[in-house]
């Protein structure tokens, strides 16, 4: 039996937990918390992030990490972005040298403007190879449901790639392999920012063509940097770039577009953080993801607009006005 261990137990990474665990693996699940951990192993609930959901018993948790990864033929990652530095310096030393590291997460690091799986690389020493992502189309609630959905694995290495998928592989959920990993990453990343787009045009009361435009131009956005990182263009329409970015966008379990929705209707961003209990990773990574889109010499107006409301301060109807009054072009430059 293939043992896993997941290190977060928030929404997804005990969702994610749910399908190791209904794929048929020997699952261990790290939280911070001793109370969720007892909680998860004496009622195989974990109500303060997906209440209503029974774990299978092929899952357990542990505050041990230690414990966690012991023997764990894959070790998930599933904490917030910008704490994923510090905490994976803490669990390398303890992680099976041959263990492939599989990244949940979705965003950029500030600062160095790194993908996930380069934190990864160069925090646990590990070459890229043993390095895996998934992505996609995967709302946490849905898919503690069992409700059908689609991802992507992806890792430079398909052999690799393939075994995660055998690894994850549900009547429900349904990953496919892919070995663009840059391009996957940053799909996965830059549609947080977008959500928080059409979030805040919705909160403004705006209608569906603008929510459309949009994603359509946020699409093209992301386009524009992966390519510029050498990422493939394909993977932008398929399940990592387009999927992931309707998900996103149109659903009210989305947590980047319900926190946009918030600055649309008018609160601060002070306000905004008090009221939301989960993290919203493009709420962080969008500076990081201009800033990456700036190293590169790419031009990412939607971007730059949800920088400007979330941490300038900017009014959303006169980042709109300055967004729409940009000077015409072609739609393929």
């Amino acid at each position: 039996m293939t043992r896993v261990a997941v290190f977060g137990a928030g929404s997804w990474g005990t969702a994610f937990a749910m399908i190791l665990a209904d794929a048929g693996c020997d699952v261990t699940l790290w939280a911070r918390r001793p109370d969720v951990v007892e909680t998860i192993n004496a009622t195989r609930t974990n109500p303060d992030y997906l209440p209503g959901l029974e774990l299978p018993e092929g899952v357990r948790a542990s505050t041990d990490p230690e414990e966690a990864a012991r023997g764990a033929e894959f070790t998930v990652l599933t904490v917030p972005s910008q704490t994923l530095r510090a905490n994976l310096a803490e669990w390398a030393p303890l992680l099976p040298a041959d263990t492939v590291l599989v990244s949940l997460m979705k965003g950029v690091e500030l600062g160095t403007a790194k993908r996930m799986s380069e934190v990864i690389e160069e925090v646990a020493k590990a070459p890229a190879e043993r390095v895996a992502v998934v992505t996609g189309p995967n709302l946490a609630g849905e898919i503690a449901d069992r409700m059908p959905a689609a991802a992507v694995v992806a890792c430079r290495d398909e052999t690799v790639a393939r075994r995660l998928q055998t690894a994850c592989h549900t009547p429900y959920y349904r990953p496919y392999t892919n070995t663009d990993v840059v391009g996957c990453e940053l799909g996965g990343a830059v549609k947080n920012v977008i959500g928080l787009a059409v979030g805040i045009a919705d909160g403004m009361g705006l209608g569906d063509n603008t929510k459309a435009s949009l994603m359509t131009r946020g699409l093209a956005e992301t386009t524009r940097l992966g390519l510029a990182m050498g990422a493939d263009p394909h993977t932008f329409s398929g399940l990592a770039g387009m999927g992931d970015l309707i998900a996103t966008c149109s659903s009210p379990l989305s947590r980047n577009h319900t926190f946009g929705t918030n600055l649309g209707r008018g609160m601060t961003l002070k306000e905004t953080m008090a009221v939301t209990s989960r993290t919203a990773e493009g709420v962080k990574s969008c500076e990081s993801v201009l800033d990456l889109a700036r190293r590169h010499g790419v031009d990412m107006p939607i971007t730059e607009t949800v920088v400007d409301i979330v941490h300038a301060g900017k009014s959303p109807l006169d980042a709109l006005k300055e967004l729409m009054g940009r000077s015409a072009k072609a739609e393929r430059r």
